[in-house]
């Protein structure tokens, strides 16, 4: 038999793929990476400005999540989606208006009162910001009669020292020039001002809340309706189970995270109402309910329950060393419940980032005000109940993560060497692609594996060598 020809194998050979113009995909990632930022400004600039309409929509969507796995047990009994939806929502009216009621008459007290608080805690601080302006202004001469001394400056620094004087014989009615200046200005805008606004916020916040209860209604009234929409609408089998996984996912996390908060809060609220009434603390429930509304804003608002009572004990003890039990039980309090309740009770699995936390409260305070930052860490809840089903973005969930940990039923398929790789998202993304996780620093190569060519083009296989 004849030997083959070289030029038959030379015919068999697949041509080459010609190169890919690399600067033109990188130009390309450019475009999109501008055309993404552009998106988001007019995202967040829309979200700004139609707060209105969005904020009740948002709630509303928040509470249907909280709810459905009641309208949902209560259909396994028999019961329709329209009356549980009903029964909830008359129960949460309900609920709001006594509550509201009741809390009428402490408000409305605590607002005649705010002038009386402003004149106490005026008087108690202007002393001190007075001696302390009257050190620095002392210091500040001081220093420049030494400067003047070291110049040479005598008649200057004669001048100066005459004028040393001057602070001592005049401080105490400067001080109380001062005082009785922040007097009325405090009074004047504690007056009608406070009124105003207070009842201004609180129809602005009955008309969301209104809006809110309303749609949720019938979102809870329409049951698994819109879960089905959002399943057909994947294209195909594999993405119509994903989608169906990342819904159930995100009601179970959200619900049992809102739950959870709500139940830690009003234990909270209790606790808070029970020591102010120890300390005799005017309106000690009022100062539950604060508590509790104060505690959905992570971090800040522990600091306001603080500030505030720390401005009411300053003008119901009449020395500043008893005034500081009632912040400083506050203060006890939340801590206790920060570092110690909400961990046990919400669970790794659930806690966020403190970083990603401070983040988003702080932009969704700017976006929308205080109920923008009550809503911060239920949208990130969301997100990272997004993030912990789409391999993509683990990542992000890592981020969002407290503690980096396994997802559940997820186990190691090889060990890692060392604990930046023994997480999650390198896991997932190796079970993703059927391989093991990575053993080694980026960059570095497996031992048998086919490295790059110099000039980036992958060098052929065994099925393309002759």
């Amino acid at each position: 038999m004849a030997d083959a020809d070289p030029r038959d194998d030379a015919a068999v050979t697949p041509p080459v793929t010609p190169g890919i113009d690399i600067e033109h995909v990188i130009e390309l990632r450019r475009i999109r990476r501008l055309l993404f930022g552009i998106l988001l400004l007019v995202v967040f600039t829309a979200v700004y400005f139609a707060r209105i309409v969005l904020l009740p929509i948002m709630i509303a969507i928040m509470l249907t999540l909280t709810l459905l796995p009641v309208v949902r047990a209560a259909a396994r009994i028999g019961i329709p989606n329209g009356v549980t939806a009903i029964v909830l929502m008359l129960t949460l009216s309900t609920g709001l208006v006594a509550g509201g009621y009741t809390l009428s008459g402490p408000v409305q007290s605590m607002i005649a009162d705010a002038p009386r608080i402003a004149e106490a805690v005026q008087q108690r601080v202007g002393g001190l910001i007075g001696q302390i302006r009257d050190i620095a202004q002392r210091a500040e001469r001081m220093a420049e009669s030494v400067t003047e001394e070291a110049s040479g400056a005598a008649a200057a620094g004669g001048d100066k020292a005459g004028a040393g004087g001057s602070p001592d014989d005049g401080s105490p009615d400067g001080d109380t020039a001062i005082v009785a200046v922040v007097q009325d200005d405090g009074s004047g805008l504690a007056g009608s001002g406070m009124a105003t606004t207070v009842l201004s916020g609180a129809a602005s916040t009955g008309s969301t809340l209104f809006a809110a209860l309303l749609l949720t209604g019938f979102l809870l009234a329409a049951g698994d309706f819109y879960h089905r929409r959002i399943v057909e609408a994947a294209p195909r089998l594999r993405d119509k189970k994903k989608a169906l996984t990342i819904v159930r996912d995100v009601e179970r996390q959200i619900s049992r995270y809102l739950a959870a908060i709500t139940v830690i809060n009003i234990a909270l609220g209790i606790a808070v109402g029970t020591i102010m009434w120890f300390w005799a603390m005017p309106a000690p429930i009022l100062w539950g309910v604060v508590a509790a509304l104060l505690n959905f804003i992570p971090f800040i608002g522990c600091i306001i329950g603080v500030i505030l009572a720390g401005a009411v004990a300053i003008i119901t003890y009449d020395t500043l060393w008893l005034a500081m039990g009632p912040p400083l039980s506050y203060l006890l309090l939340n801590t206790i419940e920060g570092n110690v309740i909400t961990p046990m009770l919400v669970g790794r699995r659930l806690e966020i980032n403190t970083v990603a936390m401070l983040i988003a409260v702080a932009f969704w305070m700017w976006i929308w005000g205080i109920p923008g930052a009550i809503l911060a860490v239920p949208f990130l809840v969301v997100v990272k109940a997004i993030a912990d089903n789409v391999d993509s973005l683990q990542i992000l969930s890592s981020f969002l993560s407290a503690e980096p940990g396994e997802r559940e039923g997820e186990t190691p398929r090889k060990a890692t060497t060392g604990p930046a790789l023994d997480t999650a998202p390198f896991r997932a993304q190796a079970v993703a692609r059927e391989e093991s996780p990575p053993t080694r620093a980026p960059g570095e190569g497996a031992p048998g594996d086919d490295p790059a060519a110099p000039d980036g083009s992958l060098r052929p296989g065994p099925a393309a060598v002759a």
